[in-house]
């Protein structure tokens, strides 16, 4: 009977885990454990690292994992990147689930940058209020432009120590065209700061930003190297059954 990894922490890698519970699949959701209250799951799940590559390939052997799909979010290289070598060193199968990148479109006003060092550069140095939309653990980058107000926004309660002038609102999405509009006016957001992180569940910031015509610095996705992907829970699915990946 094949056993299924799951690395996630996105609403895709959710829906896998209750589709896979359904069809009845031996499997395990693991977490990175940046979440102090990750949402309840279909199936088993474990939280932590592997300890590198080489943990996670002795994991893989010692628990008889014949699968590993990486559902991870899309900026999460390190992770990805162990995943693609740990896979081959185990011998094991892997699939990645991730979601499209984000366009821009007519009325977008894009800035897009390559890294969180490129996006501090391009706030300039007249302070401005900006909505950091980023996740905590990249807020950092931001501590030598502390002339700028910032919105922050986390799924769990943090201090900030590094950015003195900011405002931190504690939600979890999916959000709403009307709430992140609300949110903006709010707090008279002038830019806003976002990765590519593409899904539909944080796409409404992006909306929001253009009917109000403010510009969005959006850091691109970090090269991961090449690997097998889908972009459905339904092609992982069929990966499953029939070993191949169908396409893409």
């Amino acid at each position: 009977m094949r056993h299924i990894l799951l690395l996630g922490g996105t609403t895709e890698a959710s829906a896998l885990a209750t589709a896979l519970a359904e069809r009845g699949e031996r499997a395990v959701l693991s977490y990175a454990g940046r979440t102090e209250a990750p949402r309840a799951q279909a199936i088993p799940t474990r939280v932590g690292g592997f300890g590198g590559i080489e943990g996670l390939a002795d994991h893989m052997t010692r628990e008889g994992v014949t699968h590993l799909v990486d559902a991870t979010h899309p900026f999460a290289a390190r992770i990805s990147a162990n995943a693609i070598a740990a896979a081959e060193l185990a011998g094991v199968k892997l699939l990645a689930l991730t979601r499209p990148a984000w366009e821009a479109g007519p009325g977008d006003r894009w800035i897009r940058v390559t890294d969180t060092a490129e996006a501090v550069a391009a706030l300039g140095s007249e302070a401005a209020r900006i909505f950091l939309a980023l996740g905590r653990q990249t807020i950092g980058d931001f501590a030598d432009a502390a002339q700028h107000f910032y919105l922050l926004r986390f799924v769990d309660a943090a201090e900030v120590p590094a950015l003195p002038r900011h405002h931190l609102v504690v939600d979890r999405g999916p959000f709403t065209l009307a709430g992140e509009r609300a949110l903006l006016r709010a707090h008279r957001i002038q830019l806003i700061v976002a990765k590519n992180a593409g899904g539909a569940g944080a796409r409404a910031k992006l909306e929001a930003a253009r009917e109000l015509g403010l510009p969005v610095v959006m850091i691109d996705r970090p090269f991961i190297p090449d690997r097998p992907q889908v972009e459905s829970v339904a092609a992982v699915l069929d990966w499953l059954d029939h070993g191949v990946v169908r396409g893409v």
